[in-house]
C-alpha cells in the first residue's frame, strides 16, 4: 500500500513539527549560537542537524564543548535556555519554514475528511506561532506539545494517548508522521502506523520492534493530484 493510501485510509493523522513539517535547522542553529555567545560558554563541534528532535535543553546540552554536557552545571544550562528561547522568540521562529509541498498536503488531506493534529516537542506558543504564520494552525483540530498542559506531558507517547481519548479515537484509526526514533517508538507504543519523513533530522533503521510504513522525502508523493499533474505536463 502506497503512503498516499495509508493516509486517506486513517481517520486521523498525528504529525510532528521539526524536521517533519518544518525545517527548524537554520532558526534553531542561530539561536542556540546567539545562547552560547550571550553566556559566554563554548559550543563544541557538532553537526546540529543530528541533534534535533529533543527538547531544547536537551539540545544544548549536547552541544557543549567536549562529552554530551560535560563541563556544564545545571545553572549553565538553565542560563543557555534562557537565552535561547529569548532569542528564538523574538528572531528565531522566523527562520522556520514548512517544506515545500506540507501545506499544500495538510489541505488535501483536510478537504478529504482527514482530522489532523500536532505532537510537538516545541513549545506551545511557538508551534502556534509558527504554523499561524505558514497560514495552517487553522487546519488541526488540536497542537499538542509538551506544555499544553500542567504538569507537563512525559513524551510524546502520552501525548498521542492523551489525544486519542480526548478525540475518541482508536490507534488503528491513526497515523503518525515524523522523523525521529522518539516520533516511530512513540507510534509503535500507542499502536498506530508510523510514517518516516526522511528529509528530516532522524535516522530510523529497519527494526521490527518500531516498524515503518512508509518512508517519503517529499510531500509531493503522497499527493495524487499532484502526481497527476506531473503525468499530464
Amino acid at each position: 500500500m502506497s503512503g498516499a493510501e495509508i493516509l486517506r485510509r486513517a481517520k486521523a493523522v498525528l504529525f510532528d513539527l521539526d524536521g517533519t513539517l518544518l525545517d527548524s535547522l537554520p532558526g534553531i542553529a542561530h539561536s542556540a549560537r546567539a545562547a552560547f555567545a550571550a553566556c559566554g560558554l563554548a559550543a563544541g563541534e557538532v553537526e546540529l542537524r543530528a541533534l534535533i528532535g529533543p527538547p531544547i535543553r536537551t539540545i544544548l546540552s549536547r552541544m557543549a564543548a567536549g562529552e554530551p554536557a560535560a563541563g556544564l552545571s545545571e545553572g549553565d544550562l538553565d542560563r543557555l535556555v534562557q537565552a535561547f528561547r529569548a532569542s528564538y522568540d523574538s528572531e528565531g521562529w522566523k527562520m522556520t519554514p514548512h517544506y515545500a509541498g506540507a501545506a499544500e498536503l495538510l489541505r488535501e488531506l483536510r478537504d478529504e475528511g482527514r482530522r489532523l493534529f500536532v505532537v510537538s516537542n516545541k513549545p506551545r506558543h511557538i508551534a502556534v506561532r509558527i504554523l499561524e504564520g505558514g497560514g495552517t494552525s487553522g487546519l488541526f483540530d488540536e497542537i499538542v506539545t509538551l506544555d499544553s498542559r500542567k504538569p507537563a506531558y512525559s513524551g510524546k507517547q502520552e501525548m498521542m494517548q492523551g489525544l486519542m481519548e480526548r478525540h475518541g479515537l482508536g490507534s488503528q484509526e491513526c497515523v503518525m508522521v515524523g522523523d525521529t526514533m522518539e516520533d516511530a517508538t512513540a507510534a509503535a507504543e500507542s499502536g498506530m502506523k508510523f510514517c518516516l519523513a526522511t528529509h528530516g533530522y532522524g535516522d530510523v533503521p529497519e527494526s521490527p520492534a518500531v516498524p515503518v510504513a512508509f518512508r517519503f522525502g517529499s510531500f509531493y508523493d503522497l499527493m495524487p493530484s499532484r502526481r497527476q499533474e506531473q503525468r499530464i505536463d
